[in-house]
């Protein structure tokens, strides 16, 4: 069991990037911090509230902070964002956790020990998904997986869209950087691609994800017909980066066996 009072890292952050989630949010932080310290939340341009409703959480709990986007840019552009501030602080590492409680606060610790015993791995999520989970989400998610893999001559992403990861600061931003893409719903899997091609290996583990109904709290900012199309244009750029890349990223491989 987690302690009451987490010791605080000075090399890993745990990221919760937000836009609109409502109290959820509130209960995603509580959660986090009973494994993690410190817990950094991006409110990204929440016009709901939630973002003053965070600032006073973190008035009364240190642990806490907020930072805050004027306006909605996408979740890949909060999550820049904070690892700019971690990495002017000092730190090397950043778990990506989602705000709408989907990803499972009690494997944080488990996840970011498996990082600092492999600093230059990205630690995957791969999600197991119970009944909650929408059949359509669960299927249309192979497709992406299945281009990720093709794009990184199967260096091995689990999954390519699940956000509960530990990133390696400073090369997550130097391929953001060199990219004005994967600032959206396209940030999780394009960042994972172009983190292979740069040499950073994954290493998955198996976690857990629930899906809230709207009785539940749940917010989902999910809309399939532009986050499919904005995915489609994504694998439709990353084929081509990969076919330029094909001869390096084979020798690469064959090289490291």
């Amino acid at each position: 069991m987690p302690t009451a009072d987490p010791e605080s890292s000075r090399s890993h952050v745990l990221l919760i990037p937000s836009y609109n989630t409502g109290a959820k949010v509130l209960e995603t932080v509580q959660e986090a911090l009973r494994h993690w310290v410190p817990v950094w939340v991006v409110v990204d341009g929440s016009t709901d509230g939630s973002g003053d409703a965070l600032a006073k959480l973190a008035d009364d709990n240190p642990r806490l902070r907020v930072l805050s986007l004027p306006e909605n840019e996408g979740k890949g552009a909060a999550v820049l964002f904070g690892i700019r501030t971690a990495e002017a602080e000092g730190f090397t590492h950043a778990l990506t956790m989602d705000a709408d409680g989907q990803h499972p606060a009690n494997l944080v610790r488990a996840f970011m020990e498996t990082s600092a015993r492999h600093p230059d791995r990205m630690i995957l999520g791969n999600p197991r998904f119970d009944d909650s989970a929408p059949g359509l989400r669960v299927n249309g998610r192979r497709i992406s997986n299945f281009w990720a893999n093709l794009e990184t001559l199967w260096a091995g992403i689990g999954d390519s869209l699940f956000g509960f990861r530990v990133y390696p600061i400073i090369p997550l931003r130097k391929v953001m950087e060199g990219t004005r893409w994967a600032r959206r719903f396209d940030f999780d899997p394009e960042v994972a691609v172009r983190l292979c091609w740069s040499g950073v290996r994954p290493l998955n583990i198996p976690a857990p994800c629930r899906y809230f109904t709207t009785a539940e709290g749940g917010v989902s900012q999910f809309r399939y017909v532009r986050d499919n199309a904005l995915l489609t244009w994504m694998h439709a750029r990353l084929v081509c980066g990969f076919v330029v890349r094909s001869p390096r990223l084979l020798w690469q491989r064959l090289t490291r066996q």
